[in-house]
């Protein structure tokens, strides 16, 4: 069955981290995209093709970007497209001649979503950075961490949550937008921006004065003994979030702990006496004997699974929430839809895999495919 995005036709400059993603996630839902990648050009910081999980599910053309026809090719696959997706530097495009002008010439209609670090705008905006440095500005990540220092969640907030994942959503709108009136537009994704948009409820909690600056001082940076991790008897971890009362009641009882024991829960006098008695309890099982102790019971307790073994958990099989594909896991589509059901249109494809299928789609004849191939402008 096609999925919600079927027809929707996407064209990717090609790129590492949150622009890729984004493209993933509209391929995943059904939109056939198109990366553009540069001839010569590095695509794959380590691994191999079929790892490179981000670009599962599109057709690659492989396009000489400094030269005016294989800048023509990308402009007359823009024609037939929907949307442009591109993580350049600002500026970068424009000097490519494949700029927002450029493109909306060619397709009025065209959503031109724009995925950087800085944004378009601004003092910072030509400056280098990775994820950390931006959720550095934005202060999502000062929260993060032990009380000592702020430690990076991967590059998670910055590059998917805030970046990819923001980039979606314009898009989406976007071409919502051009739907109802056929006007395009720019799209503007900054991981700046998206990492404190991430970071809403926490600024309304500060401003209730519920929130403190400081790390490990708050419900849920770890600082409350019952949301927190523990090691177990092997090494591994359990984590629990037993918030509410009913869920903190059912998490003494799964330990053995009378409430005598530990005080109230919104007591913090007592929170350092209560995480010690916690932490000796978790210590006396493994990991997986703890799992199976509080499986199917309301105490919010989970083993913590390392990416290796989250594929093979239970309840993950059972509804597939990881697939493999040309040999390598990785994570199913998702959200799941009842009518037009996503999934993975194949494996990574090879640099310049597709280019005379998408050169021929875009309206080159196969005389004009073979000149631009010889000219060095494709390959």
């Amino acid at each position: 069955m096609p999925g919600p995005l079927e027809g929707v036709v996407i064209t990717e400059l090609a790129g590492l981290g949150p622009a890729p993603f984004c493209g993933m996630l509209l391929a995943d839902l059904g939109a056939e995209v198109v990366r553009v990648d540069r001839i010569g050009g590095p695509r794959l910081p380590i691994g191999t093709v079929e790892s490179d999980v981000l670009n599962r599910g599109k057709s690659s053309i492989a396009v000489d970007l400094k030269s005016p026809e294989g800048v023509d090719v990308v402009l007359r696959t823009v024609s037939r497209s929907d949307a442009l997706i591109e993580g350049f530097r600002p500026g970068v495009a424009e000097r490519l001649g494949i700029g927002p002008g450029e493109c909306l010439a060619r397709q009025p209609s065209l959503v031109y979503a724009r995925m950087t670090g800085w944004g378009q705008t601004g003092p910072m905006a030509d400056m280098a950075g990775h994820d950390i440095d931006y959720i550095a500005l934005s202060g999502a990540l000062h929260p993060i961490g032990r009380s000592d220092r702020p430690v990076p969640p991967l590059n998670l907030v910055g590059d998917f949550g805030g970046g990819g994942m923001l980039l979606a959503l314009g898009v989406l709108a976007a071409l919502h937008h051009a739907g109802a009136t056929g006007e395009g537009q720019v799209v503007d994704a900054a991981m700046v921006d998206g990492s404190a948009l991430l970071t809403a409820s926490h600024h309304g909690y500060l401003a209730d004065g519920w929130w403190r600056p400081e790390r490990e001082s708050n419900l849920l940076d770890g600082a409350a003994p019952f949301y927190t991790t523990y090691e177990t008897a092997d090494g591994g971890h359990m984590a629990v979030g037993a918030l509410e009362p009913q869920f903190f009641a059912a998490l003494l009882g799964g330990l053995d702990v009378h409430p005598g024991q530990v005080g109230d829960q919104s007591d913090r006098e007592r929170w350092p006496e209560m995480r010690e008695t916690f932490a000796r309890r978790f210590a006396t099982r493994t990991r997986d004997e703890w799992a199976e102790h509080f499986a199917g019971s309301d105490a919010c307790v989970a083993p913590v699974l390392s990416m290796v073994e989250a594929p093979r958990h239970p309840h993950n099989t059972e509804r597939k929430t990881f697939l493999t594909v040309a040999g390598v896991t990785q994570p199913a589509p998702a959200p799941r839809f009842s009518s037009t059901p996503s999934e993975i249109g194949g494996p990574p494809p090879r640099v310049g895999e597709d280019t005379d299928a998408v050169a021929s789609a875009a309206g080159f004849s196969p005389d004009e495919i073979g000149m631009l191939r010889e000219s060095g402008a494709i390959a």
